[in-house]
């Protein structure tokens, strides 16, 4: 038997004991964002996220990227992403969605039930934590799309928090106003409790799955103070770069502290050109309205489809003229002052649109080999141009060529796509004619004289 005195020391020693673990354990501020929260790091900080301009974003439709339709299947196919030369990965939303669906289908990945969970038709944070460290070990970031604008109607913060949400006369809780979008909720962005949940929500994820940032959904519709607020406090969670993308376009995004926001007239811009309504001239006139007065190393995101256009407007087989067209289209649009990103698929000249709202797996049994090269060719380049990836753009483009250089000091490249579907002519100004360069992509000398004859949707990638 112990004596006393050595019970009453075993009972202070168990106590401390007992005291240091619940002080690990229990909620306590955290120093970078002031708030209360349980969360500690998962995984170690990433230190090898693309600079601004050197990123390519590669889109995966989680549903549809493999037969499996979860996240082990996209982990499985990380190393064709890594080949095509993608370094961020930007995976659509991978929560609960909401019980309001179309007819048939699994419903609105935009529709979310749960912040703080993964979709369980998707796997668990688990599978979610295996995906980012994989991704890591290739030198790929991982961001997730992130809906702050509104929730599913039967988000617990419909019950728990109704103050939460707009309201209309009747005070009955309202969808997204100027939309159509009866899945969602729209949130209201005076209430700060609010808020502060949001940001909160953000952060697990960043804790939780070790992310490397958020790409941002209908971010115009969210008032700046809110993105600024939560954009600063989520890049001090972890010592490494975070990627913010605003899917919107308004310019404050950039002062809000996002890294890039979306080319939505530029893919406008795009359409028409190669529907021959327009001149290519065009598409300088749209980047230069885009860029506006933004600071000359801001970036736009730049694509020629995404999972609402895919299914809305067609593939860019279907948009811009079959494979040629298609290749020419993105050769314009990743070359042309922007970061381009690449939407599931794209890459072998699939030719079904995608229904994200339901499970319905790309077929990659299907793949174009030559156009999945030619991509892997072109991303190679710009990954390994200067002045693709930060030059400054000049124009010469005709009204049936897209005709332009991107130059540093030490470094220039000069892109000539026809936009047309059939052989054009087009007339060298003075500061082209009579030039040198090689063709980037096969290493053979070009010469420019006074004229330059290209066939139908031909392109060519010059470097000097």
């Amino acid at each position: 038997m112990k004596s006393n005195a050595n019970i009453f020391l075993a009972l202070l020693l168990s106590l401390a004991f007992i005291s240091c673990s619940s002080s690990e354990e229990n909620p306590k501020p955290d120093p970078n964002t002031g708030t209360e929260n349980e969360y500690q790091q998962y995984g170690s900080p990433f230190d090898k996220v693309a600079a601004n301009e050197d990123a390519v974003i590669y889109q995966v439709n989680v549903r549809s990227f493999s037969p499996e339709g979860n996240l082990k299947g996209v982990q499985k196919r990380l190393g064709d992403i890594q080949k095509l030369g993608a370094n961020v990965i930007y995976l659509m939303p991978i929560y609960p969605v909401g019980k309001i669906k179309m007819a048939g289908k699994l419903g609105s990945p935009y529709s979310i039930k749960d912040y703080k969970a993964v979709n369980s038709d998707y796997g668990n944070l688990e599978d979610l934590r295996a995906l980012v460290t994989e991704a890591h070990s290739k030198n790929m970031a991982v961001i997730l799309d992130w809906v702050a604008n509104h929730t599913s109607w039967d988000n617990q913060w419909i019950t728990t928090h109704p103050d939460w949400y707009q309201k209309d006369a009747s005070g009955n809780i309202t969808i997204p106003p100027g939309t159509n979008w009866q899945d969602v909720a729209q949130l209201n962005y005076t209430n700060a409790e609010m808020k502060k949940a949001m940001i909160d929500a953000m952060s697990y994820w960043v804790y939780n799955a070790n992310i490397d940032g958020f790409r941002c959904d209908a971010a115009d519709f969210v008032p700046v103070t809110f993105w600024s607020e939560a954009i600063t406090k989520i890049r001090k969670i972890k010592n490494q770069r975070m990627i913010l993308m605003a899917e919107g376009s308004r310019a404050n995004h950039y002062d809000a502290g996002f890294d890039y926001t979306f080319g939505f007239a530029y893919f406008g811009a795009l359409e028409k050109v190669f529907s021959e309504a327009q001149s290519a001239s065009y598409l300088q006139t749209e980047s230069s309205k885009e860029y506006g007065q933004l600071d000359a190393s801001k970036r736009i995101v730049r694509y020629t489809t995404n999972h609402d256009v895919n299914l809305s407007d067609g593939t860019p087989l279907e948009l811009f003229g079959g494979k040629k067209g298609s290749l020419a289209a993105f050769v314009i649009a990743s070359s042309m002052k922007s970061v381009p990103m690449i939407y599931n698929g794209q890459e072998i000249g699939y030719n079904k649109r995608i229904d994200y709202f339901d499970n319905v797996p790309i077929d990659w049994s299907t793949a174009d080999n030559d156009m999945l090269l030619e991509y892997q060719k072109i991303i190679a380049f710009r990954n390994s141009s200067e002045a693709l990836r930060k030059g400054k753009l000049t124009g010469y483009s005709s009204n049936d060529a897209s005709v332009f250089s991107m130059e540093t000091t030490t470094d220039k490249v000069l892109i000539v796509a026809n936009i047309k579907n059939k052989s054009v002519k087009y007339t060298a100004p003075t500061a082209l004619a009579n030039t040198n360069w090689t063709d980037a992509l096969t290493g053979n000398p070009i010469s420019i004289a006074s004229e330059i004859n290209l066939e139908a949707y031909q392109y060519l990638i010059l470097k000097k």
